[in-house]
């Protein structure tokens, strides 16, 4: 059931982009179409995931042990900066049109203030492993939700009469803003 709270909390009533303001870069910058937005939650899913299993590790047999956590930040940063260039890599090779369509985006990633926050809240949290494990991969879920349903928006907005004055970024923060009091209404859930 812990676990379960965790999952729900973290992809509804905490959800990192909505609630926590985490991520607003990709998360505008990525949501013109959902195909891209699917591929960019992905690939910030994982990346959230695996930095959070070495974070962790790295955290509890080195930093704490040695007493030296006050490097923790810049060696989450290293980590996070290593996989995503891992994760480069591997999509240039599996998916070559996802690679060019997230352009800018994916080397972005490395800093997305989602990723380090996520591996820095965890500690926070004081989650053991398993705990940590599932609280990333449920902010990913989150992350990749509110993209999506951002992205759909968006393209259904290309199509409705909008001023001319709000066309663009100044209707996608609006809409960015009532997605956002949308997802307040989760607040008594947990």
């Amino acid at each position: 059931m812990d676990f379960f709270i965790i999952a729900i909390s973290a992809i509804f009533v905490n959800n990192i982009v909505l609630s926590q303001f985490l991520g607003i870069c990709p998360f505008l910058g990525v949501s013109n179409k959902v195909e891209t937005s699917i591929g960019m939650s992905g690939a910030v899913t994982f990346v959230i995931a695996l930095s959070t299993l070495i974070t962790w590790l790295l955290q509890k047999y080195v930093l704490v042990p040695l007493n030296i956590t006050f490097m923790q930040t810049i060696s989450f940063i290293l980590v996070i900066a290593a996989l995503v260039q891992m994760v480069e890599i591997i999509l240039k090779k599996i998916s070559p049109a996802l690679y060019q369509a997230l352009g800018v985006f994916l080397p972005l990633i490395t800093t997305n203030c989602a990723v380090l926050g996520v591996a820095i809240l965890v500690q926070q949290k004081n989650y053991d492993l398993m705990h940590s494990m599932v609280f990333s991969v449920a902010i990913g879920l989150g992350y990749g939700l509110a993209i999506v349903l951002f992205a759909s928006l968006r393209e259904e907005m290309e199509l409705a009469n909008v001023p001319k004055e709000m066309k663009g970024i100044p209707i996608a923060l609006v809409t960015a803003g009532i997605l956002a009091m949308a997802f307040m209404g989760f607040s008594g859930m947990v």
